[in-house]
Parts: structure tokens; C-alpha cells; sequence
């Protein structure tokens, strides 16, 4: 009974080191996944990234050629106005004198100038009697013109006076919205060196403008009509659509860093955007659409020797690593107009691995563009890896005539004969 006991406990402890050998240190099959996948048809382009400010197009600063004391606004921050109307006041009293001054100035001259032409025309009449001489008369005609010029002296003194009369009410130049107001009723403003602003009014908020700052690294890559997007941090998840309107040639450098401002023009007819706000801009320096794409692992991809036993590896006749990189330069330079390059890429043939060559367009990092050498039933391969069967056979590779069938499964015929 004991000596039964005890083989039962030897086969226990058989059965308990035979799992812990199987689950703790029996190595898991491994074997060579190749991934393979066929080119896509989408779109594709290459952009340029910025950062700028969301600006209405035309802006108008609104100032005053007189010094005054502000006696009326008639408008405010985000007031609506129209051309020619009437936003401020000035105090008109000291303007008002000196119009009432200059009027009266000129009636005094007017008058005198009126009795120097009586004076004038009876001279006249006693030089030509020969009753006085010369002398008197060229006197008499010289009083006159001086009395002529004073009063349009005078009347120009009173036009400037009206003038200023008339600029102590300062009027829209435009329509447009007010952006600012810089004064207040009561205040003071003085025009004696250069023209204070009063107010800026933007004329169209329905059309904006973003000025980006363009680095220049990629500055070269602009030009005028380049399709370009943006979002602001207020609606971030709203992309608005923009096109580049012009490249300005004064450059800004900062921190050595040199950029320059690229105009982009975008509706706001929802009047989303505001003026200050900050624009996070794509500009779109090359599209493709519906162009045959590849990953971009793709044609840095090359079998390694563990493919060997499993696949017939086939490079193309002639083209060698060295011959590679020289025909590479030589598309390179033979196509310097374009932006298309020659590479080469390997393609799943049942049991064979390819090499094509190809020629690529743009490239976003993430897939390429293949211009020629490729059709949309090539399986390209991207990569190969070792993984175990188990992970094998969840990624659906299972059915794989390189990989080693699970143990613990039968047919059917044999299962009828067990």
C-alpha cells in the first residue's frame, strides 16, 4: 500500500515538473512574419507649418488735425458705421471766434478796398485831364492792388478758420466697424506734432487675413495662390480654408531666427474670427489626389537573410547596393525640375520576393507617391519581423505554408478511426 502511495506521489510530482517545464522554460516556436499590403488610391501632399495673427484685412486709424477738447462721442467699441458719419466733437467755441474774427477782418478789408477803387477812378480821370501827375497816379493804383491782395489775404485767413471750424467734427471715412476708441468725453487731444488717433475702424470683418511667420527654410517653397488652412485655439475644432495672397520681402529676425510674413487671405462670413487671435496655419506647397500610394516603410524596406529558406528573393537584374544609389543620383539630378525619385521596392509573388523599381512623387513622411513601376494589385512588402506562432496566428497568419501547423489538432478521418 505504501510502496503504491509512493509511485502515485512520484507521478504527481512528474506530471507537476513536466507543466512547469512546459509553461516556465520550453522556448515558444518562433517564425518569420513577412507584411505585405497593396498600394491605396487617396490624396497626398506636402505643407509647410507656421504660426501668425489673425488681422482684418484693411483697417483705418481715425485721427484729428486740430487740437480740442473732446466735447461729444457718438460712437463706441464695436459700433457699426457708415461713410461720412459723424462720430466726435470737438469744442467749437475758440474754432467759432476765429471763423467770426476772419469774417469780420475781411468785411473791414472789403470796404476799405471799395473806397481805394473810388480813389482809383478818380485818379485816373485827373492823370488823363493831365491835372495830376504820375506819380499820383501810380500811388493811387498801387493802394488799390494792395487793398486787392489784402482782402484775399484775408478771405484766406477765413477759409482756414471755416476750415478748422469744420475739422472740429471728425466724420467715418469709411464703413466698417469700430476696433478701438482711444479717447474719452472731457479729454483733451493735441495735434501740434502729429495727428492723434481717435478711433480705428476695420472696414470689412467679413474678410480676414492671417500673417504668418513663414521660417526660412521654407520660405522658398511659397508662392501666391497656395491653397493654406489654419485653427485658432477659440474653436479648435473648426478648420478654416485660406489661400496665400502674397510673400512680403522685408524679413523679421529674432533669436537668429529669420522669418518672413506670408499674407493669407480667409473669409469670416460666421464672424468667428477676431482680430488678435492666434493661428495655428498648414500651407499646402504640393497636392496629388487620388495618386497610387505606398507606406513610406515601403522603399526603405530589404530582406534580410532569415527570408531565405522561406522565399525566392529575386533583385532586379543588374542593380546591385552601389548601382542603386548611383542610379538614385542620377534621377535625382535628371529630374531636378521635378520632385520624383527613383527607389526600389520588393513585391510578394506567392513564394518569391521581387525587387521593382519605382519612381516616387511626394513624399509625407507617412506614405509616398508611386508615379510608375507599381500597379494597384502589387502586394509591396513593408516589413518582416520573427514573432511567435501564437502571435502569428493572432495577427491571421496562421494559414501560412511557412509555419508550423499547432500540435493537438486531427482530421476528421482520424478522429472517425479513433
Amino acid at each position: 500500500m505504501k510502496k503504491k502511495k509512493l509511485i502515485i506521489i512520484v507521478l504527481v510530482l512528474i506530471a507537476v515538473a513536466v507543466a512547469a517545464w512546459f509553461l516556465f522554460f520550453k522556448k515558444e516556436e518562433q517564425v518569420v512574419v513577412v507584411k505585405a499590403e497593396k498600394p491605396t488610391i487617396g490624396n497626398i501632399s506636402e505643407s509647410v507649418t507656421a504660426t501668425g495673427t489673425v488681422e482684418p484685412v484693411d483697417t483705418v486709424a481715425v485721427g484729428t488735425q486740430v487740437s480740442g477738447t473732446v466735447n461729444k462721442i457718438y460712437v463706441d467699441f464695436n459700433s457699426t458705421v457708415k461713410k461720412g458719419q459723424l462720430l466726435l466733437e470737438l469744442d467749437a467755441t475758440l474754432f467759432q471766434a476765429s471763423v467770426d474774427q476772419a469774417a469780420a477782418n475781411v468785411a473791414e478789408q472789403q470796404s476799405a478796398l471799395v473806397y481805394q477803387q473810388a480813389n482809383f477812378n478818380r485818379q485816373k480821370q485827373l492823370f488823363e485831364v493831365g491835372a495830376i501827375s504820375r506819380q499820383d497816379y501810380d500811388n493811387a493804383l498801387y493802394t488799390l492792388n494792395a487793398a486787392k491782395a489784402s482782402v484775399a489775404s484775408l478771405q484766406a485767413q477765413l477759409h482756414t478758420a471755416q476750415k478748422n471750424l469744420s475739422l472740429s467734427k471728425i466724420y467715418a471715412p469709411n464703413d466698417g466697424i469700430v476696433l478701438s476708441r482711444d479717447v474719452s468725453e472731457g479729454q483733451t487731444v493735441a495735434a501740434s506734432y502729429n495727428t492723434p488717433t481717435l478711433f480705428v475702424i476695420a472696414k470689412d470683418i467679413n474678410r480676414m487675413q492671417v500673417k504668418a511667420n513663414v521660417d526660412e527654410a521654407d520660405i522658398g517653397n511659397i508662392t501666391d495662390g497656395l491653397r493654406a488652412t489654419f485653427t485658432v485655439d477659440a474653436f479648435i475644432n473648426d478648420v478654416f480654408n485660406g489661400t496665400v495672397q502674397e510673400v512680403r520681402l522685408n524679413p523679421t529676425s529674432s533669436s537668429n531666427v529669420v522669418t518672413y510674413t506670408t499674407i493669407i487671405n480667409a473669409s469670416n462670413e460666421d464672424q468667428k474670427l477676431k482680430p488678435g487671435m492666434t493661428a495655428n496655419i498648414t500651407i499646402f506647397t504640393k497636392e496629388a489626389d487620388t495618386a497610387l500610394l505606398v507606406p513610406v516603410k515601403a522603399i526603405k524596406y530589404k530582406p534580410d537573410s532569415s527570408l531565405s529558406s522561406l522565399y525566392k528573393i529575386v533583385p532586379l537584374k543588374g542593380i546591385g547596393e552601389e548601382k542603386s544609389r548611383q542610379d538614385t543620383a542620377r534621377s535625382n539630378k535628371a529630374i531636378v525640375d521635378s520632385s520624383s525619385i527613383t527607389a526600389y521596392v520588393w513585391v510578394k509573388q506567392g513564394n518569391e520576393l521581387i525587387q521593382k523599381k519605382v519612381v516616387t512623387g511626394l513624399n509625407d513622411n507617412t506614405h509616398v507617391e508611386i508615379l510608375s513601376g507599381l500597379s494597384g494589385n502589387d502586394e509591396v512588402v513593408t516589413e518582416s519581423e520573427v514573432v511567435s506562432a501564437k502571435t502569428a496566428a493572432q495577427q491571421g497568419e496562421a494559414s501560412s505554408p511557412f509555419m508550423p501547423k499547432r500540435p493537438g489538432r486531427s482530421s476528421s478521418s482520424s478522429k472517425k478511426k479513433s
